[in-house]
Formats: structure tokens, C-alpha cells, sequence
């Protein structure tokens, strides 16, 4: 490859304290330097995800002492390498990259990262804008799909269903035979899931809700959920399930206490369970991991695909946020770095 001119100071997005998106700040950095078996990559695109929601008030499960650069993941291309072979091989590809470990958050022009988890090489079939989302749902949706598999479960339980991960959960369920009991919170969310070829599909809100839930979970012999809203909720989808089932909570959208009657956990055998993307990947093997990456590539452009609705320069990111805030199932919403 030719020679990046790299300057001597880049554009970050800085959270000054855990106190949401009112604390940001747009500020001049040095660009760093990449050290052995490190990257630097120029950053194009890196989306808001809840996640990140999360992380801007202290919620997320990384807590670093403030000022940080937030941005849990983003595509861009490797433009410098430490010593070190592995850096060398990424050096000019167009990469996936992480904001956890090694270097931060991507809400920059720049960042440093360890090879060793913290990029990931995307195809040229995958554009640096899907490639900013590639990571934490299509992977995290690959997670729930091989856990079913995994635990002979022909139908699972979902909620937050309408969401962006929620779609590819569908997609992707669908394409293995899994039956996908959907639970959104809006009508528009029910009419939107349907159109995309959902069959069930639940509204929380309904008065019936309940009842409903508990119907199709015992016709459909569903003992497994995934749960990203937590708080009384969490409770519901174990009562309404049958006896020896589980709930996997992955996310707290509700920013409540889950709510379960221990007799449910005790004399129906029910349980609930944790997911964390980070932690489940480092549990498997090498190998399984690539095949994982190889086939979420290959599916980023259908099952895995994200739509997205509008993107954001990195100076506008307090309005992308507020955007992102009022509509998080009408598509992604992207921050462009450069």
C-alpha cells in the first residue's frame, strides 16, 4: 500500500462524567501511536447502539475513571503497525474494530488496537458502513442462535424484539427453523415485525399480555428466553414459560431490578442465566470464533444485514444521540469520523 499521511492530532468524542450525553465534548487529541502487535486504524463509521446509551451514564458493564472516548465498535482501515507479524498482515485492510480493551472507545478519527481481539478483517463484499456494525449484533444474535441450537430448542422467547439485534434474530431463526416468540411494546413495532414475515408477536402492553404469553409459551413448548429489558418483565417471561426453563437477561432497558417470586425459581425449577458478548466469545475456541466471523461476513449482506436510517458527522454527535434516543427501531444511526 502507499503511504497514509497520518496527522499529529485527530477529532474525539470525550464523556467528561457518567451523566449521559450532556457530558460529551468534541476536543483535539494527539493521534497515538500503535505499539507491538497494535493497529492504528483511521476510523470511518462507528454506530450508537444501546450499549453505548449505557456506557455515556455509567451503566455498562466498563467503567474507566472519566474523561474517556465512548464507542463500543466501528469500522475503519489500518493505516500504521507496530512490530510485530499479525500487525503487519492487517496493515491497508479494511477492518472491525472493538471499544473494549486496547485503546478505548472508536468515537475517533483514530484508534489504537491490540490485533489480539480488537480488529477483525472484513471482506471487500462488506462496506465500511455495514463493517461499523458487524461486531456486537451480528455476533450477539450468531450467540443466541447457536446457544438454542446448542440446547435443542426448536422455540425461543425475545424480547426487545423489534430492535435492530432483535430483527437479526429473526432473520437468522427463521433461516434455522427456530421459532422466535417475539415481544415489542407498540403496535407499530407488531405491524413492523409481521411485514418482515414474524408470526408471533406480542405487545407488552396489551391487557391480555399475559395470558397471551403464557398460551403460545406452552403450545409452542418454549423453555428458552433472551431478555434485553429486565425489571418486572423478566419475571413475567419465567412465569409464563413451563417448568424447567430459563431466561437469559442480556440487557436492561428498563433500568430496573429484576422482579421474579422465588417460588417460580424454587418449585419450578426455573432459572435465570447472563449474557455478555465479551465474556462468551473469550470462553470459545479459536476456531470456532473464526468460523463465527467467516460466516457473520458472509450474511452481513441478508440475515445479518442493518438498515441504516441516517449518519451523523462526529461533531453532531449530541444530536445524533438525541435522534437515535427517539427512534432506536426505524434503522442504525451511524456517526461518519472523517
Amino acid at each position: 500500500m502507499s503511504k497514509v499521511e497520518i496527522p499529529e492530532t485527530m477529532t474525539s468524542v470525550v464523556l467528561n462524567s457518567y451523566s449521559g450525553a450532556d457530558a460529551l465534548s468534541i476536543e483535539q487529541r494527539p493521534v497515538p501511536k500503535p505499539g507491538k502487535n497494535e493497529v492504528l486504524v483511521k476510523v470511518a463509521f462507528a454506530p450508537i447502539n444501546p450499549s453505548d446509551l449505557a456506557t455515556l451514564t455509567g451503566y455498562y458493564g466498563f467503567k474507566n475513571p472519566t474523561p474517556i472516548v465512548p464507542g463500543g465498535e466501528g469500522s475503519g482501515e489500518v493505516v500504521a503497525a507496530g512490530p510485530g507479524v499479525m500487525a503487519s498482515y492487517f496493515l491497508g485492510k479494511n477492518v472491525a474494530c472493538t471499544g473494549w480493551g486496547t485503546g478505548g472507545g472508536v468515537w475517533s478519527e483514530y484508534v489504537v488496537k491490540s490485533v489480539k481481539g480488537g480488529v477483525l478483517s472484513l471482506n471487500k463484499s462488506v462496506s465500511l458502513e455495514q463493517g461499523a456494525m458487524s461486531f456486537i449484533n451480528p455476533l450477539t444474535a450468531s450467540a443466541f442462535i447457536d446457544i438454542s441450537k446448542k440446547g435443542e430448542h426448536k422455540a425461543i422467547l425475545l424480547t426487545a424484539a423489534a430492535s435492530s439485534l432483535g430483527q437479526k434474530v429473526n432473520r437468522l431463526g427463521r433461516s434455522e427453523g427456530i421459532q422466535i416468540i417475539n415481544v415489542v411494546r407498540r403496535d407499530a413495532q407488531v405491524n413492523l415485525l409481521k411485514a418482515q414475515g414474524a408470526d408471533l408477536v406480542l405487545n407488552s402492553t396489551d391487557e391480555e399480555f399475559e395470558q397471551q404469553l403464557h398460551d403460545v409459551c406452552h403450545q409452542t413448548n418454549t423453555h428458552l428466553a433472551f431478555d434485553a429489558v429486565a425489571g418486572p418483565l423478566t419475571g413475567q417471561l419465567l412465569k409464563a414459560m413451563p417448568q424447567n426453563s430459563r431466561v437469559v437477561v442480556f440487557s436492561a432497558l428498563s433500568k430496573q431490578a429484576i422482579q421474579v417470586s422465588p417460588g417460580i425459581l424454587i418449585f419450578e425449577n426455573k432459572r435465570i442465566d447472563n449474557f455478555w458478548l465479551g465474556p462468551w466469545i473469550s470462553q470459545q475456541s479459536l476456531l470456532k470464533t473464526m468460523m463465527m466471523w467467516k460466516r457473520t461476513q458472509k450474511q452481513m449482506s441478508n440475515h445479518l444485514k442493518s438498515e441504516i436510517r441516517k449518519i451523523y458527522p462526529i461533531q453532531e454527535v449530541k444530536e445524533a444521540i438525541q435522534d437515535y434516543k427517539g427512534q432506536m427501531t426505524g434503522g442504525k444511526i451511524l456517526l461518519r469520523m472523517s
